[in-house]
């Protein structure tokens, strides 16, 4: 019979009855690739109590595999003309954060696009320099979460493929999509998947090959092979979106779109859409045919359709899904809809939306931003694993999202170098950005970096931190930019003058003025073009070709307005001699004026009357003997 006794759980004071086998830990994260590493390294340097399980020998254990042609699409750009690091990890898409120096991307890979196996000794590095807790070769099974009839509470039992059993407060899933997708119709197992094909050239030799699907995949794929065929058809469910036209890292690159080329300029090589469920493919002999059912049913008037050749080879290149067979049946988390239906339906703290206690870190979290921001890649969930690990502290903890607090003299200058350095508001664009609460007296702000704009009406819950008026500074692309199809090169495509600022196309910063904070109701009644609900003030800053918005007249000044309505005070700057002409003649002095004669130690009239005596105001005329 099994015993069962009593457990301490510290984080919570929490009182369960587990078995006496389980191993207690205050948080697990299942997955030891960047998302999982990095989570490790913010919790072990909180000091929290946690380990990190991961199924294969080294962390990054999908890297050793994929993708398939070793090469990496995220840009290992090492010169930026900047030494300012925080602006520069804006364009390195391989780090992920810690405090170590020697941990940034560059220092293992000159390439622009570097192999896949520099970036699993790259990820072995930061396991074992910054020391993380990882328990490799544990195979994690039968998540399930126990409710605490007592109390209320809740833990998450799971055991591994040596029967061992672990006992956590907090679960943090991180292990991104790895399980190829498998479609299912008539021949499909004529094909061979991306994950099992042949890496060989010589293997295609004039050989004509039908691939499935048409991302990034498939089409590192054709480019691998390409010159080696004798023709490639690449078939999709939808018209191929070209990432330079979406601005989403997750369409196809153009480090991979050859076959474009191939396929507009006729040499042999096409794309085509049709559902690939609403096909077959026939063998006969050692030839493949492949069939959308609409041209077999009608195969009388279907002589020219696009398929009608045998091919030699169909290869699925149809992504990858999340492996849910982790969870015991009774506490499988939901999942999305529609294109997100391969993500767990999370809220936006990360955590499951109907399974507290667990969370979804790195591309697992990617369905809040799908087809939106970065949040799908390292460049981007780097950003959103440390908001969950602030959340975290501040759920669990009781310690407050980091902030600082200042004089709003200084908020203009806080939001300008932030605009121009700040790496997560640049990378999750549309989805983090920095809030600044004003005081009730207006005298100074608090500022949080890289919230998740989407709680802004739940501060207290979300961060610790609360007020009654805010200013939110988000980076955007203009509305009707982006998109398959768009024009976004035409002669027309950029925005100069900042008095049509709020056209502006590229990503620039816009900031919301609340007072008071949207509400739940507000934010549930945005409509699918609006980033924020309305604000009581909004300003966009016009875009800049070099992203650097730093222009006196075009940047500076209208956010300086914009500020000063904000504030209803004058922020403008101030030489000694015009802040004693306004204490003289003025009842009341700009801010900056008031900071720095209190500074001088001259607030009261008497001791301005004798300053003015010394440096020979009275000859100005405006004060008598």
């Amino acid at each position: 019979m099994q015993v069962f006794v009593l457990v301490f759980l510290s984080l919570a004071s929490l009182l369960c009855v587990v078995s006496s086998t389980s191993n207690l830990w205050d948080y697990c994260i299942i997955g030891a690739g960047p998302s999982g590493l990095q989570m490790g390294w913010q919790l072990k340097k909180a000091g929290r109590n946690y380990i990190v399980f991961e199924k294969g020998n080294s962390s990054g254990n999908f890297f050793t595999q994929f993708p398939r042609h070793d090469r990496l699409i995220s840009i290992n750009k090492r010169h930026t003309g900047q030494t300012n690091k925080e602006f520069n990890l804006r364009h390195d898409w391989n780090s992920i954060l810690s405090d170590d120096e020697s941990l940034l991307f560059k220092e293992y890979s000159k390439v622009f696009l570097p192999p896949r196996e520099t970036f699993v000794d790259y990820l072995k590095d930061y396991e074992h320099k910054l020391g993380i807790n990882v328990q490799h070769n544990t195979l994690i099974e039968n998540v399930k979460r126990v409710i605490c009839e007592a109390t209320g509470d809740h833990v998450y039992t799971m055991n591994d493929q040596h029967g061992n059993s672990y006992t956590c407060k907090t679960t943090i899933m991180a292990t991104g999509l790895w399980k190829p997708n498998q479609p299912t119709f008539q021949g499909v197992e004529h094909t061979v998947g991306y994950e099992d094909m042949s890496l060989d050239p010589d293997d295609y030799e004039g050989k004509t090959v039908l691939i499935l699907g048409r991302g990034n995949s498939a089409f590192e794929t054709a480019e691998h092979i390409y010159g080696a065929t004798n023709l490639i058809h690449m078939l999709g469910r939808t018209r191929v979106r070209l990432s330079w036209a979406t601005h989403y890292v997750g369409d196809l690159r153009a480090v991979n779109n050859a076959l474009l080329d191939t396929y507009q300029l006729k040499s042999l090589d096409g794309v085509l859409e049709t559902p690939i469920e609403q096909m077959k493919i026939i063998k006969k002999g050692d030839k493949l045919y492949a069939f959308p059912l609409e041209v077999e049913t009608n195969s009388d008037n279907y002589d020219n359709y696009a398929m009608r050749e045998a091919y030699d080879v169909v290869i699925r290149c149809l992504g990858f899904h999340f492996d849910h067979s982790i969870f015991h049946n009774m506490s499988m988390p939901k999942f999305g809809k529609g294109r997100k239906k391969k993500y767990p339906l999370i809220n936006h703290n990360y955590e499951s939306a109907d399974m507290s206690g667990l969370f979804f870190a790195g591309t697992l979290g990617h369905s809040l931003d799908y087809r939106k921001s970065a949040g799908g890649f390292i460049h981007g969930f780097r950003y959103t694993n440390r908001a969950l690990h602030r959340h975290l502290e501040w759920k669990n903890h009781q310690v407050q999202w980091p902030s600082v607090t200042l004089p709003t003299t200084e908020l203009m200058n806080t939001f300008i170098k932030r605009m121009n350095e700040g790496s997560g508001i640049y990378q999750m664009f549309q989805m983090l950005g920095d809030v600044a609460f004003i005081s009730d007296d207006g005298k100074s702000f608090t500022y949080l970096e890289e919230i998740p704009i989407n709680l802004i009406h739940d501060m207290q819950n979300a961060t610790g931190h609360t007020a009654n008026r805010a200013i939110v500074m988000v980076l955007e692309y203009g509305a009707n930019f982006s998109g398959p199809g768009k024009d976004i090169f035409r002669v027309n495509r950029a925005v100069g003058d900042p008095a049509e600022a709020y056209n502006s196309n590229f990503l620039h910063p816009v900031l919301y003025y609340y007072s008071p904070l949207p509400t739940d109701m507000d934010m549930k009644g945005r409509n699918k073009y609006e980033t924020l609900p309305k604000p009581r003030r909004i300003h966009h800053i016009v875009e800049d070709f070099l992203t650097h918005w730093m222009s006196p007249i075009s940047h500076i000044l209208p956010l300086r307005r914009f500020i000063e309505y904000c504030l209803e005070e004058d922020m403008r700057e101030f030489y000694a001699e015009s802040c004693f002409r306004y204490s003289l003649t003025s009842h009341t002095v700009p801010r900056k004026c008031e900071n720095y004669l209190q500074g001088q130690g001259l607030s009261g009239t008497p001791e301005l009357k004798k300053f003015a005596r010394d440096i020979g105001l009275l000859s100005l005329g405006l004060l008598k003997e």
